[in-house]
């Protein structure tokens, strides 16, 4: 599977489908989860630790594909560690983006039905997602990208227009005192920011559609940045309205906040369907790029038309979405995700940069 001029994208897309996949379902459910595991206001540091460890691994992604200009990591991993020890991650890798996408659908269809479509069935609700997420990426990357370009402004607008209309009923006294309990509990709690702050992983696949891979690692520092910075805000916007105790007790509670304040007098007096609709685009972003990079792996790894994967890893993506029995088990699911993506992208990638530029010297 070659990639042809016409699939691709410049630097810019690269950093807004970065951003997009980043941003997901993490920021609806990350407040709780740091909370959970911090117990202190100091949450906001914590996730600011998260996105540093996640910029750094995504600089090593970066420097790794450029070794390999036009080439996924599905092709150049055999090069680098042998046709079998290549094949294997290349597969680990594939099964991590099918379940990410399963994961987000399911997320998607919670939130749906949490919030707008109480009684509608499950399956009902990711039908319609699935169909249209396969619509999109039987177009290749390109349609993929132009969506990614209009979704993201559309967030930062309407996220930042919401975020910063709570301040009403923002607490300054919710994140005092700063590092009351010493740095401990801040670190304890950067393994939970793994899975918000996944999605770096996806240049692994997508550097080899880019017009200029030189500047990858300028895509990568952009693209890893306007999360860090929606996911600062949103966590001290949510403690600070709704206090640490609060938050653990919340199933979405970045929904919460935006729930217990209204505006009279505006077009729209409460803002949580606005910014729902917003975040179903953004999970949506998120599974179909997710969707796509897994199809890709084995199309190039079997050698096999890419659009027969698409079609026949649709009912396989319904299953692992339908597995959680319930939203604690989805929770659980995320959480074995985000591990996951420690071990296959915070280790791997030094030790396969380390090889791939000890064999170029060699040669």
């Amino acid at each position: 599977m070659i990639v042809s001029p016409k699939d691709r994208i410049t630097t810019a897309q690269v950093a807004v489908i970065i951003s997009n996949y980043i941003l997901g379902s993490g920021i609806l459910t990350l407040p709780r989860a740091a909370a959970e595991k911090v117990q202190t206001p100091d949450v906001w540091i914590t996730v600011f630790l998260g996105g540093l460890f996640a910029i750094i691994a995504a600089v090593i992604m970066a420097k790794l594909c450029q070794q390999f200009p036009q080439k996924t990591f599905y092709q150049y991993s055999q090069e680098i560690v042998g046709k079998w020890v290549g094949g294997f991650l290349s597969l680990l890798i594939v099964c991590y983006f099918l379940l990410t996408s399963g994961f987000q659908l399911r997320s998607m269809a919670e939130v749906v039905r949490y919030l707008l479509l109480e009684e509608t069935p499950l399956w009902a609700i990711m039908m319609t997602f699935m169909w249209v997420g396969l619509y999109l990426i039987l177009g290749g990357i390109n349609p993929i990208a132009r969506l990614f370009e209009i979704v993201l402004p559309i967030t930062i607008f309407l996220f930042l227009l919401v975020a910063f209309m709570s301040l009403r009923i923002f607490e300054i006294d919710n994140l005092r005192p700063v590092l009351g309990t010493g740095i401990i509990p801040v670190l304890k709690g950067v393994k939970a920011t793994t899975l918000a702050f996944t999605g770096p992983e996806v240049l692994l696949v997508i550097m080899a559609y880019m017009q200029n891979p030189n500047k990858a690692i300028k895509s990568v520092l952009i693209g890893v940045s306007v999360p860090l910075i929606f996911y600062v805000i949103t966590v001290v916007m949510v403690i600070g309205a709704l206090s640490v105790d609060e938050v653990v007790t919340r199933t979405w509670p970045t929904l919460d906040l935006i729930r217990s304040f209204e505006l009279t007098g505006l077009i729209f007096e409460r803002f949580d369907s606005l910014l729902l609709v917003v975040w179903i685009m953004q999970m949506f972003t998120t599974f179909t790029i997710s969707f796509y990079v897994a199809t890709v792996g084995l199309a190039q790894l079997s050698n096999k038309n890419v659009r027969s994967f698409m079609y026949g890893l649709l009912p396989l993506i319904y299953v692992i979405s339908m597995t959680p029995k319930n939203i604690n088990y989805l929770f659980k699911l995320g959480d074995m995700i985000g591990n996951f993506a420690l071990f296959l992208f915070g280790l791997l990638p030094l030790p396969l940069l380390i090889i791939a530029r000890w064999k170029g010297r060699k040669q």
